[in-house]
Parts: C-alpha cells; structure tokens; sequence
C-alpha cells in the first residue's frame, strides 16, 4: 500500500507542476502556439478514450460491467458537464483594468480548483485498481493538462490578472489535486470498492472530455494535411495508452 501512495502523490505533483507550463508560452507567438496545440489535443483525446478503454474499464470490470459500474460512468459525464456549464455561465462585460478582475476569471478558478481535485480523485483511484493502470491514468491526464493549463493562463489573463500572479493562482488551482489524491487513497482504505465507483466516474469523465471538449475542437479545421496529422497523432496517442499494457 505504501507503494500505491508514493506513486500516487509523485503523480499529482507531476501533473500540479503543469500548471506552470505558461511561463513557456511567453517566448512562443500565439499563432504558432495555436498550430502546436491543434495536434497536442488531437494526441490527448487519444490518450483519454484509450485510458478509459483499454486500462480503466477493464480495471474494474473483471467480474462484468454491472448496472452499478453503467449508471457510475453516466454520473462521470453528468458531473464533467456540469463543471463546464458551472465556468460558462459566468459572463462579465466590465471593460478589464489592472485593478479589477473579472467574475469569470474567479469562477474558472473555482470550476478549474474542483476539475483538479476531480484530476486528483481519479489518479489515487486508479493506482487502487493496480499501478500501471494509475501510470496510464497520470499520462492521459498530464497530456490533457497541457492544453487545459494553457487555456486557462489565458482566461486569467483575460480576465485582469498580471502574469505573475495568474501563474501563481494557477498553480495553487492545481494542488487541489492533491488533497483529490489523499481523499482517494483515503477513502480505499476505509470504503471497500469505492475505487470502482471513482474509477467508472473517472471513465464518463474522460469520454465527456474528449468526446465533447476535443473532439469538436479538431473538426474546426478541414483542411486534408491537417486532419491527417490530427489523426496521426489521435492515433498515436492510443498507440501510447495501449503501450502500457504491457506493463501488466
């Protein structure tokens, strides 16, 4: 058990410490920041679905996919939605100043605090269900954060906040992942089989992301050269998920 707990917490931090990935963002012009980004959600979305498929459900399905297992993995997608409606609802028309932030940022931390400790919750969980199933799950997630932990040092920015202090806003946003981690852990050791319960959230979750948030953003672009690099690295990123069995 000490092992699951020293894999888990050296994860979370690992996925925390991208939340600073927007010092690198000062150097990169937005234009070629926006053509990276295309094919890193392309590689993400693949990461998630394969997670889901190839190392959570199996995880936690040895026995059969039960009702119980079904109406978890529906709950996951109902709660990622929610969080998503929760941060878009929020709507500010103030013009921004240095001195005021606007509502929007402050309810993206909020929303992005609690997809965090959601983050964190499914990390501690799956390396319940084995270890390299929770190494599957840190790599899908840490790939997704990229994207997510750049959008949101925009929004902060947009929403008033120095670049200094949207770094660091952002990074405390993303401990919250570990107080998700703990809880997990905690939880397993106290709560027989609740690991299957987080773990099928965990699986609507991914299949909401990348499905409702990746997906739509890879079809903005028709052009032929770019879809084929998308699905290059779409696939390439089951290819790197599916790797990892392997190791079990």
């Amino acid at each position: 058990m000490s092992g699951v707990w020293v894999y888990s917490i050296i994860s979370v931090l690992a996925v925390s410490l991208i939340s600073l990935i927007g010092l690198l963002t000062f150097s990169i012009k937005a234009d070629k920041l926006n053509k990276i980004l295309i094919y890193l959600i392309s590689f993400s979305a693949g990461t998630l679905f394969a997670d889901a498929f190839l190392h959570l459900l199996p995880g936690i399905a040895k026995n059969g996919i039960t009702t119980g297992i079904s109406f978890s993995i529906l709950l996951g997608i109902v709660i990622f939605f929610s969080i998503e409606k929760f941060v878009h609802w929020q709507h500010c028309h103030m013009p921004i100043t240095k001195t005021h932030v606007h509502d929007f940022a402050i309810m993206n931390l909020v929303g992005d605090g609690f997809h965090n400790f959601l983050d964190g919750l499914i990390i501690g969980a799956s390396y319940l269900v084995s270890i390299p199933a929770g190494i599957a799950t840190t790599l899908a997630v840490l790939i997704h954060e990229i994207p997510q932990e750049i959008g949101d040092f925009g929004v902060l920015l947009h929403g008033g906040y120095s670049k200094k202090k949207a770094l660091i806003m952002n990074f405390i946003s993303a401990l919250v992942a570990i107080i998700g981690t703990i809880s997990a852990l905690l939880l397993g050791k106290y709560l027989s089989g609740i690991e299957t319960i987080i773990t099928a959230i965990a699986i609507g979750g991914f299949i909401y992301i990348a499905g409702s948030d990746l997906i739509p953003e890879l079809h903005k672009d028709f052009s032929a050269k770019k879809s084929i690099i998308q699905l290059i690295c779409f696939i390439l990123g089951i290819i790197l998920i599916g790797a990892l069995l392997f190791l079990e």
